[in-house]
């Protein structure tokens, strides 16, 4: 492993900042700010000046196992992958998330707060943080001219960062652009009320901050051993590519406005150009690796990769982590807990993460084409699922008879007899792990039942998640130097992870400009940004692209968002695109909450203008392989006093085949007289052990049953304000179809689609 004790002066900042400053609740009544020095001096030197932008960066950035959990908890956090209450709504997860629920609608007493919380989150805190750092900077009496836009570029990056996270989700908020004295005084406080503004000016306000950044900030910083991970100007055309996209979006865009893509479409185009200036771009994109190893490294290579002279860097936004040992009184260690969370309790993980049957079936094949599409080269079989697949699904799951390695030292020592399978496949260190994660029962009856689990090999049992979730690992057989310190004694297993979070990657920024280029008719651009993309993971020539999306407007846009469901799987993005995009319900009945709101663009209903299924109604289900010959008890097997093996109830353990390294041509073809022929014995052998000893089933995950069908509220696609934040603000108007405090619950009137 690669120990890691910090990542350039950003993190170590961010770190000292921790240890020093300090939060408190009082803040206001102290009249202090989070993070603030001595006001007087902190922003007449360089260094110190610094010190504020890098407690923005500890505060704004967000977290790798973020999300919101509909409780307002981690209400700033965007959804980063995890399973929350975001995902829970899409088809990478399973169970009934609090915005699917029919049976709980949401109304402005239950819904989450994402615009009054207390200190620890509070957009408005953040805010002020950022407005007293651009007042001071340019304020500053000794910092030079040049001094002063660095640090201003970083502090309107980060303010209209946490305004995006905002209207995102609301719609137009009040703007505030200045530190405002808490102290009422004889305005009796009417100077801190703010009305809302109209989402368009918020639109506009984010925009400008993001591109003073741009103007202010180098496309790559000198010293990067110190400056890796700070705001660049690409980093800020970014995101205003990503707010422009969103505002021309249906969510916002119902009349198909072609000037909003336009817009989106030469900030994107910049973006771009502006990122690959700074040495930014599609890492290993032409060292693609067997079934898109290189494009598996890219979440742990936090420094780029070759190419470009060696420097070629995926992370555009990027939150930076350390695998520091916890020491006495400080507080110095900053973990990224995605990989300890992936990773099967038999390996010492936190148990894995569990990805739906309806992801894994949806990853296209090795041709490009969607499963059983006519014009493919392949069928699919449901049964042998990890047959001809897409060479990015081998580094977004995991199966049973796959190798996971991570780095360790001898494991026997590790648990309690039977806790790890010694003996079986000989895993004595995590260089030799395999994956066999199937399962037994121990009657007929529950093994035929799909709303029955099995008992997991290799003592597994019930710690089983069917199908692992891969997407982010810090692969040993990638990565000979992984950043995570694994403890085997501590309990940490993985959790000691130095791995960065990108919240926006290059691969991101091409599929918004390649989204904004079809909205704004730009189609070969479109086209040329997908097959980027699926080149770099080794696709050829047309890469598999529907020829129908060169001319077809809709086909096109399908194409761009399929694409992404598949490169951003599990990074946090789906959710806000089947909202954006109005996927739960295709957008139709939107008059009935206001008649202006009707969707009169994307022929009146965006899921049947793309050709998809609403996912209002769309149960989710988890995949178990199962043994299908042997009845045994549900028990772990028993050992001897060396930890190897004496008596098992697996019938299945010493009949395994090799386990698959992912190295291998994972593809077989099928003849006219249905002979298959594998293009690699390894692959002919597990395909065979399936089909002579497993069966595939479909289990209903929690909370998806016959009583409870998944729905998306119309109203819900642009949400309300919590009663709380109205009791704060007399002015502040609610949106249209959520109940208004200030009304005695009757319905809001701020429109956030007007202008």
């Amino acid at each position: 492993m690669k120990k890691i004790n910090k990542y350039g002066s950003i993190a170590l900042l961010t770190i000292t900042v921790a240890v020093f400053t300090g939060c408190s609740d009082q803040f206001l009544e102290d009249k202090k700010l989070y993070g603030s020095f001595n006001g007087t001096t902190i922003y007449e030197n360089y260094e110190s000046a610094d010190n504020r932008i890098a407690y923005l960066y500890y505060i704004m950035l967000p977290s790798a196992t973020g999300g919101s959990d509909l409780t307002g908890s981690m209400g700033d956090m965007p959804s980063t992958g995890t399973s929350d209450q975001y995902s829970k709504c899409t088809e990478e997860y399973g169970g009934i998330s609090g915005l699917m629920n029919p049976n709980s609608p949401l109304d402005y007493e239950t819904v989450t707060d994402y615009f009054n919380l207390d200190n620890n989150y509070s957009p408005w805190v953040r805010i002020r943080e950022c407005n007293d750092m651009i007042e001071g900077v340019i304020g500053s009496e000794s910092l030079t001219e040049h001094q002063k836009q660095l640090l201003l570029g970083q502090a309107f990056f980060f303010r209209a960062w946490r305004y995006y996270l905002m209207v995102m989700m609301y719609g137009g908020v009040p703007i505030i652009d200045n530190v405002q004295n808490p102290i009422i005084g004889d305005s009796e406080g009417i100077h801190l009320v703010v009305p809302r503004s109209s989402t368009k000016e918020c639109i506009d306000f984010i925009c400008k901050d993001l591109q003073t950044a741009a103007d202010y900030l180098p496309a790559r910083w000198e010293s990067e051993n110190k400056n890796f991970g700070r705001i660049t100007s690409g980093a800020a055309l970014a995101l205003k590519g990503r707010v422009e996209l969103l505002y021309a979006s249906p969510l916002f865009n119902r009349a198909d406005d072609v000037t909003r893509w336009e817009t989106a479409y030469q900030t994107n185009l910049a973006a771009v150009k502006k990122l690959e200036e700074g040495n930014f771009g599609l890492a290993y994109e032409n060292n693609s690796g067997k079934n898109a190893a290189g494009w598996g490294k890219i979440f742990s290579d936090y420094i780029g990769s070759e190419g470009g002279g060696g420097t070629v860097s995926e992370a555009v936004l990027v939150t930076l982590y350390n695998n520091v040992s916890p020491a006495e009184h400080l507080q110095l260690e900053k973990w990224n807990g995605w990989e300890h969370s992936l990773r099967p309790a038999n390996a010492g993980g936190g148990g894995g993460m569990t990805p739906t049957a309806e992801m894994v079936d949806l990853f296209p094949m090795a041709d490009g084409k969607k499963p059983n599409d006519m014009n493919g080269s392949y069928d699919y079989n449901q049964e042998l699922f990890f047959l001809n697949r897409d060479p990015r699904f081998y580094r977004t799951f995991a199966f049973p008879g796959v190798e996971w390695k991570f780095d360790s030292d001898d494991l026997k020592s590790f648990g309690e007899k039977g806790q790890l399978p010694y003996g079986i496949n000989g895993y004595t260190t995590g260089n030799n792990y395999k994956l066999w994660n199937y399962c037994w029962y121990d009657n007929v009856d529950d093994r035929n039942s799909n709303s029955k689990s099995g008992y997991a090999a290799d003592c597994l049992g019930t710690k089983n998640t069917g199908i692992y979730l891969r997407k982010r690992t810090d692969d040993l057989a990638l990565n000979s130097n992984p950043l995570y310190i694994f403890e085997k004694t501590s309990g940490n297993g993985f959790r000691q992870s130095a791995a960065p979070y990108m919240e926006i990657r290059f691969a991101e920024v091409l599929l918004n400009y390649a989204e904004a280029a079809c909205g704004a008719n730009h189609f070969d651009e479109a086209v040329n940004a997908l097959k980027r993309i699926r080149k770099r993971v080794g696709y050829t020539d047309n890469c598999g692209l529907d020829p129908a999306i060169f001319n077809d407007r809709a086909k096109l846009f399908e194409a761009i968002l399929y694409e992404r469901q598949i490169e951003l799987a599990y990074e946090g993005k789906r959710f806000h695109d089947v909202r954006r995009w109005m996927l739960f319900d295709g957008g139709v009945g939107q008059e009935a909450l206001k008649s202006t709101w009707k969707l009169t663009g994307f022929n009146g209903n965006t899921c049947n203008y793309l050709g998809v299924e609403p996912l209002n109604g769309q149960r989710r289900h988890r995949i178990e392989v199962y043994a299908k010959n042997f009845i045994a008890a549900k028990s772990n097997n028993v050992y001897n006093e060396d930890k190897t093996i004496k008596e098992t109830y697996d019938e299945l353990w010493n009949k395994r085949p090799t386990a698959l390294s992912l190295t291998e041509d994972i593809t077989c073809t099928e003849s006219a007289d249905d002979e298959i022929t594998y293009a690699d014995a390894k692959v002919k052998a597990l395909a065979q052990f399936y089909q002579e000893h497993f069966k595939r089933k479909n289990l209903s995950t929690d909370g998806n049953d016959e009583t409870i069908l998944p729905t998306f509220k119309p109203y819900y696609y642009i949400l309300g304000f919590k009663k709380n934040a109205m009791q704060n603000n007399v002015s502040l108007e609610q949106n249209i179809g959520w109940g208004d405090y200030w009304r005695g619950g009757a319905d809001g009137t701020f429109d956030p689609l007007a202008e």
